[in-house]
């Protein structure tokens, strides 16, 4: 759980808060540390003792001073938080300062205590089973075979045994002296799908029951008299052991009488066992994002990113570049070395249509951007064919998209004029064709389908080579396109994608596809083109920062609704106010050497310093008391909380 330090927040006129965090699925959220969902208050205000009475957060006050806002967020739904907005800092006078914690996990050990069976041979066993008149059994376990044991006790006559009967059926049976007793749960699904289901079994004194995952719980009452104790002599066998049909798959958790048998190192000292299971994709494979392959692994599991354009542990860093004036980056469809030998008419590693990629009926085209320059290109796909098509970016700065799969006398093209999209500010486009359906979206907002004339056809016929920032294409090539490719694109790309090609990781990382890239000029690895957040803007009337809010003086510094606070002109006024100490502190560093330098000659002496050096002290943050508000469904143990200052 995440930290949270705030100063200086504000509302806006309708109640609508200036500031707010983004959290698990790009959702927005208006609490603080040591509050709770749906509540617009900080920790303060829970505990009604805010500087202000009047607010519900210190830093609401709008005081001169600074004031402080503090605490913990822990409600999991919502974590993490990946990003935080800040407004109404552009008052003069107004100022605030945030700092975010890092998110800390803490969990059970013994949830994934857990050891494979590899055949239906394989049991693991411990020491006798102590349930003489109480059992609590509980444990989870994954399969693909419709039958085997997953434990057994046995005593002289007595014994206890839970097993998976068939696909749809788990069986719980016992004898206490008074014969056998067999309980079922029947699925209406298969239990042997490879997922994760849990058993529970219970037997006292009074009744037995017997439940798997949220199946309607079977309850077996005692008989009156009888014999009511346990008595078991055989050690405990986890999986098939005297012959019996063992189980095959994964056990983990499994807990008698509230203590967990430690199934990892009972694994580690046995022949053909490992320790730990596979199968964590089931829980946690929707962690790999942009659509990462999740790969499974004993104790956990992997993302493999190798076919997005993204990078990092959940393949949701994205590579970007920047890219100078005059630079360019080509992406052959074709592998090197299949062209054509025919030296008289092509080179060796030229692309031969002949082997070229397929035609497409369809493409997925997905990229971030940033530039302050326009007209450019963006993205430029060409072909063996007079097909093409083309992101674009046009002297006014508003988005154009162009296709040509041949059969229209002209291109047909997609204006998007929502805005100037040469603004410096990162800007996200996904392009999707099916046919002649194209669907576009731009950043925040929302999709919307075009369609392609009837006349149109519906393939890219014979795909060539993919363009990044600048075309360089033999051939004719559209005359708009060839005024837009000088002097070319300067800015920052990211996360480019054509369908399951990432051209620019290619360049960047060293992949299978690498071959296929040729770069004229330097490219540096940015992450400054990175793609905005999808947020839905404010509307005018709210906006702190729109132009018709601003005077003119003001009006022309960059800003980004939704992305925090503006800087006027980039620079920012304490920089301004240090930088201008350091040029005094240095001029006069200058002039006492120079005074020393001839004092030295002057009197051939030497001259020594000593200069001391400070220490730094950091100052703690207050700790966060946190609300133990009954509409909380979570608790949060003191001793797992995190701490940062």
């Amino acid at each position: 759980m995440p930290e949270f330090q705030i100063l200086e927040m504000e509302k806006m006129q309708d109640g609508s808060p200036y500031t707010w965090w983004v959290g698990k699925a790009n959702e927005k959220h208006y609490y603080w540390g040591g509050s709770g969902p749906g509540i617009q208050k900080c920790a303060c205000g829970i505990e009604r003792n805010c500087t202000d009475p009047k607010y519900y957060c210190n830093c609401d006050a709008d005081y001169k001073q600074w004031r402080k806002d503090a605490g913990f967020l822990s409600y999991k739904d919502h974590l993490p938080v990946s990003q935080v907005v800040v407004g109404d800092t552009d008052r003069q006078g107004s100022e605030a300062k945030l700092s975010v914690g890092p998110l800390r996990c803490q969990g059970d050990r013994d949830y994934w205590n857990a050891a494979s069976f590899p055949n239906p041979s394989s049991y693991l066993h411990f020491s006798t089973f102590q349930g003489e008149t109480s059992a609590d059994i509980s444990f989870y376990f994954k399969t693909l075979i419709p039958r085997g044991v997953f434990l057994e006790n046995l005593g002289n006559t007595d014994f206890i045994k839970l097993e998976l009967k068939s696909a749809t059926e788990v069986s719980f049976s016992f004898d206490v002296g008074n014969g056998p007793v067999e309980m079922v749960v029947r699925s209406p699904t298969p239990l042997n799908d490879d997922q994760w289901h849990r058993v529970t079994a219970e037997r006292n004194v009074k009744q037995a029951s017997l439940q798997v995952d949220r199946l309607p719980q079977q309850v077996r009452k005692a008989p009156t008299e009888g014999h009511t104790r346990l008595e078991l002599y055989s050690q405990l066998f986890v999986g098939g052991a005297g012959g019996q049909q063992g189980f095959l798959g994964c056990i983990r958790s499994l807990r008698m009488n509230g203590v967990t048998l430690d199934l990892e190192e009972r694994a580690k000292v046995t022949s053909g066992f490992k320790s730990g299971c596979s199968g964590h994709c089931t829980s946690y494979g929707a962690n790999c994002e942009n659509g990462g392959k999740c790969i499974e692994k004993y104790h956990g599991y992997s993302c493999d990113c190798s076919n997005t354009a993204y990078d990092g542990t959940f393949c949701n860093k994205d590579v970007g570049a920047f890219f100078e004036e005059g630079m360019w980056l080509r992406y052959n469809f074709q592998a090197p070395g299949m062209g054509t030998r025919d030296s008289g008419s092509r080179s060796e590693n030229s692309p031969d249509p002949q082997n070229g990629a397929p035609d497409l009926a369809g493409e997925e085209i997905r990229f971030s951007f940033s530039t302050t320059k326009a007209p450019c290109i963006l993205l430029y796909v060409s072909s063996f064919t007079t097909d093409f098509l083309a992101a674009l970016v046009k002297p006014t700065g508003s988005l154009q998209i162009r296709y040509n799969l041949g059969g229209t006398r002209e291109p047909y093209n997609i204006d998007v004029d929502h805005r100037s999209m040469a603004n410096g500010q990162p800007h996200s486009v996904n392009i999707t064709r099916r046919e002649r359906t194209i669907t576009l979206k731009l950043d925040h907002y929302p999709s919307v389908s075009y369609h392609l004339p009837s006349s149109s056809d519906t393939l890219f016929n014979s795909p060539k080579s993919l363009f990044l920032g600048k075309v360089i294409e033999t051939g004719k090539i559209d005359q708009e396109i060839h005024t837009y490719n000088t002097p070319g694109f300067t800015g920052c790309l990211s996360r480019v994608q054509f369908n399951q090609i990432a051209p620019l990781k290619a360049a960047l990382r060293q992949t299978n596809a690498s071959a296929h890239v040729h770069i004229q000029g330097e490219l540096v690895e940015s992450n400054c083109g990175a793609s905005p957040l999808t947020l839905s803007p404010m509307s005018s009337a709210t906006d702190p920062w729109h132009l018709d809010h601003l005077d003119s003086a003001s009006a022309d510094f960059p800003y980004s609704p939704g992305q925090g606070q503006a800087i006027r002109n980039g620079v920012n006024r304490n920089s301004a106010i240090i930088g201008g100490v350091i040029a005094v502190v240095i001029f006069t560093i200058l002039c006492t050497l120079v005074f020393l330098i001839r004092y030295m000659f002057r009197h051939k002496g030497t001259y020594h310093t000593n200069e001391a050096k400070g220490a730094e002290s950091a100052e703690s943050a207050d700790a966060a008391i946190m609300n133990n508000d009954p509409n909380f469904t979570e608790t949060i143990d003191e001793s797992k909380k995190e701490w940062l200052i």
